[in-house]
């Protein structure tokens, strides 16, 4: 096989072992009907503490547009509620419905046995290694990012 110069470049790595770990994952935690995105949400809410909009467009890492759009979706499917916390309603917490928390059981297992797929191919002196390579290359790097 050639040998091209775009498979030497960190973007093109990097990028090809998260469509890898995202095809997995979305193949596993599709058989539940949900995406990534609500993992995220049903992780953070659930096993997190994470219960506003703006601190789950945070600990995901995306808009908080995009986090509303999200929490809409989920509360319309019945995997979480939404409830105004203050008189006028503008502070909302995020609480997972039954439906939502077996959800959230049923993939963490899932979760785990994606990342203990690729974590156990490295050394535990590599894998530190790479976790604070990924780290360093992504410091500094604050861009919000309409999807994960």
């Amino acid at each position: 096989m050639q040998d091209f110069t775009l498979h030497n470049r960190i973007g093109y790595k990097v990028t090809r072992l998260a469509r890898l770990m995202e095809a997995r994952l979305e193949k596993q935690i599709g058989e539940y009907g949900i995406t990534r995105l609500m993992w995220c949400v049903l992780r953070g809410v659930g096993m997190e503490g994470v219960t506003t909009p703006s601190g789950l467009a945070s600990y995901i890492g995306i808009a908080r547009p995009a986090v509303s759009r999200l929490l809409k979706s989920m509360e319309q499917r019945g995997l979480l509620q939404r409830n105004g916390i203050d008189r006028d309603g503008r502070v909302t917490e995020v609480h997972l419905t039954d439906e939502g928390r077996r959800l959230m059981e049923a993939c963490h297992g899932l979760v785990r046995e994606l990342n203990s797929h690729f974590s156990e191919k490295l050394e535990p002196l590599a894998y530190d290694s790479f976790m604070q390579t990924i780290d360093r290359l992504t410091e500094g790097e604050n861009a919000t990012l309409m999807r994960l």
